[in-house]
């Protein structure tokens, strides 16, 4: 045989050695992966498990914030007036106090009473952030006040508050109840 021939007869020698290893690297593999399979098995399922444990801690987390949070609010709300409520005590105790000496007493000290609880009274509110509007001079703001009427005036400017037939208030800036008003008007005359 020549030497090329030799060699043409090694090549495919050497290429059916390459592929044996070859198929037995795979096959090696297949066999470590098949081997690992319990093992990827095993750590699936503790992963998922941790999983799983992660999330039933989390639902409780977020059930037991929903319900603190709601008996918070019930609690806001069945409390919320408590400060001003203490407030008013002192003006109940001030009108039974007055009612128990009005026997005997002179209305010139009924009517001192009566203006004290008044100013306790006012005192509470004021505290509780309720405004009082008394807005006697002031030009007509309609979103304060309700003109009860009008009347003829040479002594303002037209569109001012004449009288206050019922004083307003405000609770932090909001609205309760409109000041009941008298508003100038052009005098008869003009």
């Amino acid at each position: 045989m020549s030497d090329s021939t030799e060699k043409a007869d090694q090549v495919p020698e050497e290429v059916e050695e390459q592929a044996a290893d070859q198929q037995s690297a795979e096959t090696g593999e297949a066999a470590d992966s098949e081997l690992d399979l319990p093992a990827q098995l095993a750590k699936a399922q503790a992963d998922s498990e941790e999983n799983n444990n992660k999330y039933i801690r989390l639902a409780a987390e977020s059930e037991n914030l929903r319900k603190r949070t709601v008996r918070e609010v019930e609690h806001a709300h069945k409390f919320a007036i408590e400060r001003f409520a203490g407030e008013l005590l002192t003006v109940v105790d001030s009108l039974e106090m007055g009612i128990g000496a009005g026997v005997g007493t002179s209305a010139e000290s009924l009517f001192e009473g009566s203006r004290a609880t008044l100013k306790l009274l006012i005192a509470a509110l004021t505290k509780s952030g309720v405004e009082q509007l008394d807005p006697e001079g002031e030009p007509f703001d309609p979103n304060l006040h309700e003109a009860m009427t009008m009347q003829p005036s040479d002594s303002v400017e037209p569109g001012t508050v004449l009288t206050v037939v019922q004083k307003g208030y405000q609770l932090n800036g909001r609205l309760l109840r409109p000041a009941r008003v008298i508003v100038a008007s052009e005098p008869a005359g003009t």
